[in-house]
């Protein structure tokens, strides 16, 4: 597949066609950015408020949106970074760039539902993670697996509000698609895209693929159903906000007192 029809099969999500108001929203931060959504307050507080016309955000929903937002607001300074970096991407550069627009669209759909109660956004520090390109894919990899085990670990606080469940959802499954076309990039460490095991767990990035082993779903040991590598394969499992807390803490650089 070539990179034309891998990102036309990534920009499916914001292209034109009946939209709904989040529709509108990613496909705002398509055509013009994060910038351009800030520039749209009237719109998106009409939005803002039919989003949450079934009730009030709680302050567990608050805090989970905040959690997310700062994992958009991570990768997108990640890929902003990488992008105005020194780094030769070549021909698989216009993957990243097209990934940096889906996530700066997350980051600004996220601030606008929150509003005011949106976090103060941190500053990043990646370290070497642009030393080379082999470096920034494994990193890039890992920060898109984290995301879709982060996700998947938030559903439970957020089944009081379809609105907000599905928006977390749609979310989730953009983040999966790009971890599994990172995954098939020749720059990957990774040898398949899928997880087999917990076949990421080495070096720094071994915090994000931890628990990815497991066999049991619910009651139910599912290695019977096949080979114990396609049985880890088929389910990928949720990571709780402390543990991604922990593994994104050394990327965030600690506000001055």
């Amino acid at each position: 597949m070539d990179s034309k029809t891998i990102l036309g099969a990534l920009d499916s999500e914001i292209t034109p066609g009946p939209l709904s108001r989040r529709d509108a929203l990613l496909r705002t931060g398509k055509l013009a950015g994060a910038i351009a959504v800030a520039t749209l307050p009237l719109s998106l507080g009409f939005m803002t408020r039919k989003a949450f016309a079934q009730g009030p955000i709680t302050d567990d929903q608050i805090a989970i949106l905040n959690f997310a937002l700062t994992l958009e607001r991570l990768e997108t300074a990640f890929y902003t970074q990488g992008l105005a970096s020194n780094l030769n991407l070549g021909d698989i550069r216009p993957i990243f760039e097209q990934i940096a627009k889906h996530e700066a669209a997350h980051a600004a759909l996220l601030e606008t539902l929150l509003g005011e109660n949106a976090a103060a956004a941190p500053t990043f520090d990646f370290g070497n993670a642009f030393s080379s390109v082999d470096t920034f894919v494994a990193t890039s990899q890992g920060f898109e697996d984290l995301g879709v085990r982060a996700y998947k670990g938030q559903v439970a606080g957020l089944v009081d509000s379809a609105e907000l469940l599905t928006t977390a959802l749609r979310i989730h499954s953009v983040e999966a698609r790009h971890a599994a076309m990172l995954r098939r990039l020749p720059q990957s460490p990774a040898a398949k895209p899928w997880i087999t095991g917990n076949d990421g767990a080495t070096g720094a990035l071994a915090p994000i693929y931890a628990g990815e082993e497991a066999s049991f779903q619910f009651v139910v040991d599912v290695q019977q159903f096949g080979p114990p590598d396609a049985a880890t394969e088929a389910f990928d499992e949720p990571l709780d906000q402390a543990t991604v807390e922990t593994i994104i803490e050394p990327f965030i650089v600690p506000a001055a007192a």
